[in-house]
């Protein structure tokens, strides 16, 4: 591929304005195809995990001390609604009944995490040395039950 350059009428050599971008996009391209073929190996190595089903136990729920918050602010100390005011005072309580037990905090996503954290600076007042945040928020249907079993 050979360039003919050829003399004006003047006697100069034209500048040569022109850039051939075919081999410049050829090597996108064949980059770009090779991204495509390596991006899926850099998904997580998680879904490969099976997690093994539990037959017998206890819960968390039946071992620790648990607090859920409700979307509209409610609070319920082991499924007994209680008001702010109180939670430190029967966290203690329960912490001198129960002794090492520990505080599961359980959530809606709409809680603010103010309210969290002051439910775990209580509890840590209390004497609880561990502190659990449910990966599960409250669900919907365990608001109801709460609300249900309160009336």
């Amino acid at each position: 591929m050979a360039i003919k350059v050829t003399r004006d009428s003047s006697g100069r050599k034209p500048t040569f304005n022109e850039i051939n971008i075919t081999p410049l996009t050829d090597i996108f391209l064949v980059l770009l195809i090779i991204m495509m073929v390596i991006a899926p190996s850099f998904q997580s190595v998680d879904n490969n995990i099976d997690i093994p089903e539990i037959s017998s136990g206890t819960g968390i729920e039946d071992m620790n001390v648990v607090v859920s918050i409700t979307s509209s602010g409610e609070i319920f100390l082991n499924d007994e609604k209680v008001v702010k005011d109180d939670i430190e005072q029967k966290l203690e309580e329960l912490h001198d009944t129960l002794g090492s037990a520990d505080v599961t905090v359980k959530a809606d996503k709409l809680t603010k995490s103010s309210e969290i954290l002051d439910i775990m600076h209580f509890a840590q007042n209390a004497g609880y040395k561990k502190l659990i945040v449910a990966g599960e928020p409250l669900s919907e249907t365990e608001q109801k039950e709460l609300l249900e079993d309160e009336e």
